[in-house]
Parts: C-alpha cells; structure tokens; sequence
C-alpha cells in the first residue's frame, strides 16, 4: 500500500508541475482596459468600418498573448456609428459615460469617416484618451488643435496634389470632370483637388456635387456625357463609386475614370462589376496584400474568418500607435500618452510612423492603382 500511495503522490506531483507550467506560458494579467472601435458596422459602408475592428482585434491579440499593456488586458469594443455623423455623436456620448462610470478607457480607432471624426471630436478632445483614425483624411481634423487626436493614414492634402499629377501628366487629361460627393469628405477634398489642378495650370470643365449612397447618379451623368471630358475624377466613397462608374459606362462615356481613396475597397470592384476594370483608385494606406505577411494573413483569416480588406492593416496600426504611446509612456495618463506618441519612431504596416504636433504623419504616402482581372494593382507610389 505504502509502494502504491508513493506512486500515486508521484503522478500527482508531476500533473500538478505540468499544470503549472502550462499556466506559466499563459500572462497573468492584472486587469483590463478598454479600446473602442467607433466605425460603420452595419448599413452601406459597413464593409469598410468591419475590416478596420478585424485589424484592431488582431493586434489586440498579439498584445494580450504578450504581457497586455502595461500588464492589463486589452479588451475591444466595437461601436457602430452607421457613418452618419448624429450617430456619431451619440456613440462618442456613450464613450464618455463609460468614462465617467469608472471604465478605464484607453484609445479609441475611429472614426472612419472625416464627418463622423468631425463630430465625435467635439466631445473627445476634452476626454482621457488618445484618438487614432485609421483612414479619415480631411485636412481640417489636423487643424483644430486637437492634442489627442492621430491618424496612421495619409490626409487629403496630401492625396490631390498626386492625383491630379496622375491625371494631367500620366493619363494626359486636359478636360477634367471633377465628381464629389455632397459630405465633409468629399467637398474638402474637392477644393485640395481644385488646388493642386490649377498650380498644374488647369482647372476642370465641370464640377459637381452628387448625393451620398444615392442608388443613382444619372443626373451627374447627363451632366459629365454633356461636358465631354478626357477623364473623370470621383472624391466619393464606394458607395458612390459603385454607382456612378457603372452608368457612366453605360451611358457610353468610356473616358478613363479615377476614384479617390474612399473607393479603395473591394466592394467598389464587386459593386462596379465589369465597369470596373481598368478603373484608377488611389490610396491613402498601402495595399494589405503588399504590406503584410502570410503568417499576419492567416491570424487574421482565423480571428475573424474572413479575408482581410484594404483597411484592416489601418486599424492594426491604429491599435499599435496607441500600444507602443502607452508602452513608451510607461502610463495610461491620456497626456503622457499623446506626448509619447508624438515622439514615436517605428514600422507599421502602413509604412513608417512619426508624427508632426498637429498628429499628421511625417511621412505620407499615396499609392495609384488600377483595377486589373478583378483585384487592385499598384502602379505607382509617391
């Protein structure tokens, strides 16, 4: 009997030592803390805005499987601001009740609309955490004076001046027909293209304003088949891109076509269908399938089984900015933090980050493609 308790207190020993090197590989983390994603999640852009929480959710993954943030677990919580900014504004008011609940909130990503970000700024810059969009590139946000606020894409004053380059001087337009879509987004960009066009010495022979998300644009159509342009240049989302290219082929104008970063997204080929091919599109965040590797791919494909999009690798970078701020801090003090990632110095997937005081990018980067066989194909980066 003694024999068969000694063995049996042997067996015990070692489960109870596998056990706790088992949990020994696993971080015991001291609490949590929360990032928000604030994006649209559901409705027409809701494509875009779910692809952006796939990429904050890998990176908060890694981190957690690391250590967490300063030792905390970093918890994701996704917010749906339907892209309309009167939501937005209740989904940053329900921000700012967690934090006055006590919930230790440390960032947000978002939004991913210039309007939403716009307006949920108003109430964010007076809160206890940084902002990060992933992809809202209207040059105002950076000209308020927010100290909190960053983003890890390029901004529009950066995107014209390329674009219209592209056009005047790759595709040889000289009769533009400048298209943009009646929001924050695409009006500021319209007047960065107007800009950048006449400091070419040209200005376009028609521009015009066409309705958000609308299921049709014939009346711009009439308008730009009437003006006869040698190309076309849309400052619109997919939802507008999808839309109007469609017709205007139809309608017969086969004129090459340019969209701006907003219809860098595989909807706006799957929308387009056929039409849109050999389409330009220029991007504001490098293309995913450039940027990442395939051991990157197949964490995303098994976190959220489904591909990654366009801007996945923009929200991975969004939730890194504000890692590598706290870590760099050594605190989740919402100024310490803002002023540590002014200071920040690394590769993302976007390319490199370092920031100027307004929170813009050091380092823009803007990349053409053209659709080709269904998918994006890069041509050119400025």
């Amino acid at each position: 009997m003694r024999r068969l308790h000694r063995v049996l207190y042997i067996c015990a020993l070692i489960v109870s030592l596998l056990a706790a090197m088992g949990c020994s590989s696993t971080p015991k983390l001291k609490g949590e803390v929360i990032v928000y994603v604030a994006a649209p999640l559901s409705g027409w852009q809701a494509d875009g805005g779910q692809t952006v929480l796939g990429g904050v959710r890998l990176m908060a993954e890694r981190i957690n499987a690391a250590g967490g943030l300063l030792g905390y677990k970093v918890s994701v919580v996704a917010l749906d601001d339907e892209a309309d900014s009167d939501v937005a504004v209740q989904v940053a008011e329900e921000i700012q009740q967690a934090v006055q609940s006590g919930t230790k909130v440390v960032g947000v990503v978002g939004h991913y609309n210039s309007g939403q970000a716009l307006a949920a700024m108003d109430i964010y810059k007076d809160l206890p955490f940084v902002v990060v969009t992933p992809t809202a590139s209207d040059v105002s946000l950076t000209r308020k004076g927010y100290t909190n606020f960053f983003r890890v894409n390029a901004t529009d004053a950066a995107q014209a001046p390329v674009d219209a380059k592209f056009l005047v001087q790759t595709l040889g337009a000289k009769r533009i027909a400048l298209v943009h879509a009646n929001n924050e987004y695409g009006r500021g960009l319209r007047q960065e293209m107007l800009t950048a066009l006449k400091a070419l010495g040209t200005d376009p022979i028609v521009t015009i304003e066409i309705p958000e998300g609308a299921p049709t644009q014939a009346n711009a159509v009439g308008q730009i088949k009437a003006a006869q342009p040698d190309a076309v240049f849309l400052a619109g989302y997919e939802t507008e891109g999808y839309v109007l290219l469609p017709e205007l082929r139809e309608a017969g104008v086969q004129v090459p076509f340019m969209a701006s970063d907003g219809c860098f997204l595989y909807e706006f080929i799957d929308g387009s269908g056929a039409a849109a091919e050999g389409a330009y599109v220029s991007g504001i965040t490098p293309d995913p399938k450039r940027a990442a590797d395939s051991k990157w791919w197949a964490e995303y494909q098994k976190l959220e089984t489904r591909n990654p999009g366009t801007y996945s690798i923009a929200g991975y970078s969004a939730m890194a900015v504000i890692s590598e701020g706290i870590k760099k801090a050594g605190s989740f003090d919402a100024a310490k933090v803002a002023s540590a990632i002014r200071s920040l110095d690394f590769q993302s997937l976007v390319g490199h980050i370092s920031y100027n005081t307004a929170g813009d990018l050091k380092e823009q980067k803007i990349y053409i493609f053209q659709v080709k066989d269904g998918d994006f194909s890069q041509v050119s980066v400025n």
